[in-house]
């Protein structure tokens, strides 16, 4: 009963996140919703997907985001194998934006 309440508590946190429409509301939201090691802790996972697709090393992206290489490795096992693709869709999507 507890794990469905906590995700129901998740789809509504995802509902609210897709009423969000500029960039802007998005840090407002988010700066209310998370404390700053927790933001500095997503946006540093993200840049670590980001450079791993882009095929760089570890050592790079050690350098480049402050990441440890445990965070590398997790954020690429879920790139390369158990990840829900939701990565791919986000880059995608941004690549297409781009455009």
């Amino acid at each position: 009963m507890k794990e469905r309440i906590e995700i129901k508590n998740l789809e509504q946190l995802y509902e609210a996140i897709l009423t969000l429409e500029t960039t802007e509301e998005c840090a407002l939201f988010f700066k209310d919703l998370c404390t700053v090691p927790e933001l500095k802790a997503l946006s540093q996972r993200f840049q670590v997907a980001k450079l791993l697709t882009d095929n760089h090393v570890y050592s790079d992206i050690v350098s480049e985001t402050g990441a440890s290489t445990a965070t590398i490795s997790r954020v690429n096992r879920s790139l390369a194998y158990d990840g829900s693709g939701g990565y791919s869709i986000v880059f995608e999507r941004l690549k297409e934006k781009k455009k």
